[in-house]
């Protein structure tokens, strides 16, 4: 006995000692990366480079600063997911810049919304006002990615490859059958013959309403991008419906035939050309240069002295509380506005806008500041890949709202879900729920119980009032009467350019745009931009990222393309209180 007890002990020992010195390890490799991180970094040119365009990671908004974000720990190796500040300003830093010769795009895919690779695509046209060069090459191209691409002067497609071409799908997943079988009802309580985000709970299939704004809407993108297409490629409108609708892009050979490509080539071919257009003999290599190298670059600053415009990002799901990069946290963006609001040397606001809406409530806490700041300074809203429902909602009190062709916007709308778990508890797990309750009513809003037809009026009338306050606002804003606002309200999505044909939006364009505009209303001709809310503290943002991120990545992992049915299943499943949300989640592709 004496002697397991020693082997016991000096085998805690050195499982402690093991766990101290991987700590310790870990702390090392911590420090190392922070402090390359941190570490002010300079980026040298060589004359005669290539800037290279590569999207492997999903398109932020704002790049994190955050070394960890995207670290491997498995293999010890970090991409650097650039947000789409930074591939705009490497872009537009490009086109003066006498060491860059072209812009060589090498993609498949797009991992962003179709808002933001329109951001990325008006760059490049811009970018081309310089004289100088932008190439495409892919092995095959997404329809995202092509869109992309046709911006450039040359596009080539791999001998083998394929270029995907079929017009734009939105499907949408319906849990009631599911439900059903757990004997799960879902209690819903809404406003709006569109606001549809209760339908997968209650529906097999889309409403004749939801599939009516969902056809107009995706018709509005779709016929965008042809329009963008046919002016860079010169093939008609007509021309591409008809290749969509035929299936004519059936082999490589194909996209050639029909315009949409210019050559098959290898990437050895490619690289002999880009090689021509440098003037570079064949033994020479040539300077590639990634976009996470050149942000470290220098840069020409817009202008100098304390005027400043701020950008504020509101990104993600709107709920109450902090929030973080990829939700909008009430108190985290509403002191941001404040503190924008105050600085004097923040002459003009730009909040920029990413969000599908959220805890009603919370939208108008934000609302609230947004207010405030429009009547202090000019106050400009950028609006992203969407901004609806509380998107909407937080960008109403704006002097200007800019969105793009094909941002989803308006929704204006709410509605609420309480699930009713009762039978799946008692029929499918034998476990029964017994309560005692001081008031009648005090169990209101159990899930182990159904709502009585009297709580049930208490909740739709709270929910018709909160769309009555939301349309209020929005008719304030907007300088149009309530009845206005609800002819084009009752929860149903715009695209951009529909948006601006009723009113909702003021001008079409980007985040550039945005800042122009706010500048001009500031009368500022040199200013410096500020970037709200300040990202979180590095140890912070760590912790978080390491119980947060792991379980996330291994969620997404295990379901693939799946998983954002089941974000969106959970966020619904744990929404508190009236939600001014967007109808539903969708997958277009």
């Amino acid at each position: 006995m004496k002697q397991f007890f020693k082997y016991v002990l000096a085998t805690m020992t050195g499982l402690i000692i093991t766990f101290f010195l991987f700590l310790f390890l870990l702390f090392v490799i911590a420090l190392g990366v922070v402090s390359s991180a941190t570490k002010e970094k300079t980026f040298t040119v060589k004359s005669n480079s290539v800037l290279h365009l590569k999207f492997t990671l999903p398109v932020t908004e704002r790049t994190a600063n955050n070394p960890f974000k995207d670290f491997n720990f498995a293999s010890f190796s970090a991409n650097k997911q650039l947000g789409l500040n930074d591939i705009l300003e490497n872009i537009e830093k490009a086109k003066t810049d006498p060491d860059i010769k072209g812009i060589y795009m090498d993609m498949s895919s797009v991992p962003a919304g179709i808002a933001t690779i329109e951001e990325i695509r008006n760059a490049l046209i811009d970018f081309k006002t310089s004289g100088k060069f932008i190439l495409s090459y892919s092995e095959g191209y997404g329809q995202g990615a092509y869109y992309l691409a046709s911006v450039a002067d040359k596009i080539y497609l791999n001998p083998q490859g394929n270029l995907d071409w079929k017009g734009i799908s939105a499907q949408i997943m319906f849990f009631k059958g599911a439900l059903e079988k757990l004997e799960i009802s879902a209690q819903i309580f809404r406003h709006g013959k569109f606001k549809s985000a209760i339908e997968p709970f209650d529906l097999e299939k889309m409403s004749t309403a939801n599939r009516l704004q969902t056809l107009t809407y995706i018709d509005a993108i779709w016929n965008h991008l042809l329009e963008g297409i046919s002016k860079s490629r010169s093939v008609s409108i007509e021309e591409l419906n008809s290749l969509a609708d035929n299936m004519s892009i059936r082999k490589p050979e194909d996209a050639v035939r029909f315009k949409l490509v210019d050559g098959l080539k290898y990437k050895d071919e490619i690289i002999d050309e880009l090689k021509e257009k440098l003037g570079l003999k064949k033994k020479n290599k040539i300077n590639y240069v990634d976009l996470d190298e050149y942000i470290h670059a220098p840069k020409t600053e817009k202008g100098a002295g304390k005027e400043k415009i701020a950008i504020i990002y509101a990104v993600g799901t709107i709920e109450s509380g902090e929030g973080d990069e990829e939700s909008i946290g009430s108190e985290r963006i509403s002191k941001a506005i404040r503190e924008a609001r105050m600085d004097s040397n923040i002459k003009a606001i730009v909040l920029r806008v990413n969000s599908p809406g959220g805890s009603a409530l919370a939208s108008d806490v934000i609302w609230r500041e947004a207010f405030l700041a429009e009547k202090a300074k000019p106050f400009i809203v950028s609006m992203g890949d969407v901004a609806a429902s509380g998107g909407y909602y937080i960008s109403c009190a704006a002097d200007i709202i800019v969105a793009q062709p094909n941002t989803i916007t308006g929704s204006i709308g709410v509605f609420g879900i309480l699930p009713n778990a009762q039978k799946f508890f008692n029929n499918k797990l034998g476990i029964t729920i017994d309560t005692a309750n001081t008031n009648k009513h005090a169990g209101m809003g159990s899930p182990f119980r159904p709502v009585s037809a009297e709580e049930g009026q208490v909740i739709q009338q709270s929910v018709e009032d909160v769309y009555d306050v939301f349309t209020s606002k929005v008719a304030d804003g907007r300088k149009k009467t309530k009845g206005e606002i609800d002819s084009i309200g009752q929860g149903r999505v715009w695209s951009g350019t529909d948006a601006k044909k009723i009113g909702l939006v003021d001008e079409l364009g980007g985040i550039k745009e945005a800042i122009h505009i706010a500048a001009k209303k500031a009368k500022l001709e040199k200013y410096k931009i500020v970037e709200l809310p300040k990202q979180k503290d590095f140890w912070e943002q760590l912790v978080k990222d390491f119980s947060e991120d792991t379980e996330t990545k291994m969620l997404k992992k295990e379901l693939g393309v799946n998983y954002e049915y089941y974000r969106h299943f959970m966020e619904i499943n744990n929404a508190k209180g009236v939600q001014a949300r967007m109808p539903y989640d969708m997958l277009i592709y």
